[in-house]
């Protein structure tokens, strides 16, 4: 028989990438690590210990400007005059008005009038700031910019690119992304690696690793595959008759491994509907008519169930669309950030209720942020942006990194407003990875960039 002649080195590139892939698309329960089990943790984890990290992805850019803004009188003013119709009234921003111990130089910042938990959860000590992160190779200068003299990530505001540099570190195409590479290091520490990346929001490559594929659920659970989970066509003869065709051995190693992994996502399906099933209802209420908060509910239930499902380690992914705002800015923007305020403030309520407050971190990403200038109706792809974290462990009421100048044409600037990232997206990750146990010796194979900088933890914990 021919079947073994294909060259080894062909079946193992095979493997690694139908595992990177998985079989993508928000309703395929199949996007599982086709490696099985992972190679002995390089991040080790002692017994009890769990850890959570969440990735909430504002996809289209989220405008970082209305989100976070000037409060003091003068930086308000330049704030007002750049945005012209877009500036949110200063009388709006009193009750969000963000106080701290840092010496900002006089000025001071205020939360959208949307964000009232978040601001709340600023006072408790349990959000912080992430001030101009964006996608960087290096620490780069705004001569250098100007001068093409050092590498810039490849094809800057181009919302494809952008959203992959942001997850995987390269460019649109890349096979793993940051979260899953985190996740490789973990797989053999939990009891079922099928669980230790999971995807409520649809395909993302920031889930998927060289060995961990994200596990795909819905807001409702884990997908199940209809036809053999109940009586096909009125026959339970049926299903159980395609039950055995779909997961029966095969002599061809791409059938068998196919086969495999839609016999190992009819058993992961079962375990994840179990361990649901068996859990209290929450008592932190979550708003049904928020895909954000559906999305977190289901994480929240997903941690709950972390014991069943034998994980100690679990990096998960949201999402929520809708930012790329080059138009209607004002009449959408506000009910977006509603969105993220009511999700995330149920979320961490969800995470006291649960008593893992400190093992559950929570942190916003975009593709980049916007102009500062307005284009009219909105504003246009930007750069560097602020983000949130947000978490028990989290030492918050405070900023990291440099607050920006609000000028065009300023010293922060590369154009129209746009954000020269001071933070690498490889900083913040880096200092997640840490909190969550990934050895110093091991942050280069997470982040390829990261040699590139002596600051790798920027203090969020």
């Amino acid at each position: 028989m021919h079947i073994n002649r294909l060259p080894r080195l062909q079946r193992r590139e095979f493997l690694r990438r139908a595992s990177a892939l998985g079989l993508a698309g928000s309703a395929a329960p199949w996007a599982l690590s086709l490696a099985g089990i992972g190679e002995a943790a390089a991040a080790a984890t002692a017994p009890g210990d769990y850890k959570a990290l969440v990735c909430v992805f504002l996809y289209g850019g989220n405008d970082h400007g209305n989100t976070l803004l000037p409060y003091d009188p003068d930086n308000y003013q330049r704030y007002a005059t750049l945005r012209q119709t877009l500036a949110t009234p200063r009388e709006a921003l009193s009750a969000t008005a963000l106080s701290s111990s840092q010496n900002l130089g006089g000025r001071q910042m205020a939360l959208a009038p949307q964000l009232g938990q978040l601001k709340a959860l600023w006072d408790q000590g349990r959000l912080g700031i992430q001030l101009n992160v964006g996608t960087l190779v290096q620490p780069t200068t705004l001569a250098q910019y100007q001068a093409q003299s050092v590498p810039l990530p490849p094809k800057l505001f181009s919302h494809n690119d952008q959203q992959s540099v942001w997850q995987s570190s390269a460019a649109e195409g890349a096979t793993t992304g940051w979260g899953g590479r985190m996740g490789d290091l973990f797989l053999s520490g939990n009891g079922a690696a099928t669980f230790t990346c999971i995807n409520v929001s649809g395909n993302a490559v920031f889930m998927s690793g060289q060995q961990a594929v994200q596990y795909q659920v819905s807001t409702s659970g884990a997908v199940p595959v209809n036809a053999v989970t109940r009586p096909l066509f009125g026959s339970q003869a049926c299903a159980d008759a395609l039950r055995e065709l779909i997961t029966a051995p095969r002599e061809h190693w791409m059938e068998a491994e196919l086969n495999r992994v839609v016999k190992r996502s009819i058993g992961a399906q079962s375990t994840v509907s179990t361990a649901l099933d068996a859990l209290p209802p929450l008592g932190t209420p979550f708003d049904s008519s928020n895909k954000l908060a559906e999305q977190l509910a289901m994480v929240a239930k997903l941690i709950a169930a972390r014991q069943a499902l034998g994980a100690t380690r679990q990096v998960f992914f949201v999402s929520l669309g809708g930012f790329d705002l080059h138009d209607f800015l004002l009449a959408q923007h506000p009910g977006l950030l509603t969105s993220v305020n009511d999700a995330l403030a149920s979320f961490y309520a969800a995470t006291v209720e649960l008593g893992v407050a400190q093992q559950v971190t929570t942190f916003t990403a975009s593709d980049f942020g916007r102009t500062l200038s307005s284009n009219g109706d909105g504003s246009d792809h930007g750069w560097g942006s602020h983000h949130f974290v947000l978490g028990g462990a989290v030492k918050g009421g405070q900023y990291w990194g440099q607050l920006p100048a609000v000028a065009v044409n300023g010293p922060d600037d590369v154009g129209q407003g746009r954000l020269l990232p001071s933070t690498s997206v490889d900083q913040l990750a880096a200092t997640l990875a840490r909190w969550m146990g990934v050895p110093a010796t091991e942050l280069p194979r997470v982040l390829p960039h990261i040699v590139n900088y002596s600051q790798q933890d920027m203090g969020y914990f």
